[in-house]
């Protein structure tokens, strides 16, 4: 594919936090992910969806809660972080599409996760760190949040900031900028939860 055209996936993934210290026996994991499908030719986004994911080895805390707008019980009700891991390809027929996310937090935490987990790597190495890229394209000295960045651009916030669905949404928008200024650009050739390049 050529790097400005065709279909890509953004991925935004919210996890467990804490205010301080991550209290003991916990880790932070993923419980959602929002996916924005974005046709770079067309530039435009196409489609978006939210998944819910079941925490396995943490709590929803209140400070999470506050910041994500996500309750313990929302979480609960959704699947695990293998069906999580499944469903891009097989019901937003991802998986075989480059990705990209704000930053590489969501790539690294993918890679961490699936590999604790033992869970299937579910997305195509390709990945575009759009914060870079964006940051590249506009000259700017240093790297901007994604709410920064949307000023930049005079586009609006959508939604609610660090709620996965509506962050994909809102950096599928930032993506869309970025060709237009000839500025598009893979970063990352990635490796798998095995170790194997994808």
């Amino acid at each position: 594919m050529d790097e400005g055209t065709g279909l890509l996936d953004v991925v935004d993934a919210e996890a467990t936090c804490w205010a301080g210290a991550v209290p003991s026996g916990q880790c932070g994991e993923i419980i959602e992910i929002g996916l924005t499908v974005v046709d770079l030719g067309m530039r435009k986004r196409v489609r978006r969806h939210g998944i819910l994911v079941r925490r396995a080895r943490s709590t929803v805390s209140a400070f999470c809660t506050e910041l994500t707008g996500l309750t313990q019980e929302q979480v609960d009700g959704g699947v695990t972080f293998a069906e999580a891991c499944r469903l891009p390809a097989t019901e937003f027929d991802s998986g075989s599409r480059p990705w990209a996310s704000w930053g590489d937090y969501d790539r690294k935490q993918f890679l961490a996760q699936c590999a604790g987990t033992g869970v299937r790597y579910p997305f195509r190495g390709r990945h575009t760190n759009a914060e870079q890229v964006f940051a590249e394209s506009y000259g700017l000295r240093k790297r901007q949040g994604m709410a920064g960045a949307l000023r930049i651009a005079g586009l609006p916030l959508e939604g609610r900031h660090h709620r996965g669905e509506d962050d994909a949404w809102n950096i599928g928008a930032l993506v869309v900028d970025v060709p237009g200024r000839e500025g598009w650009r893979v970063t990352t050739e990635g490796v798998g939860s095995g170790g194997e390049i994808l």
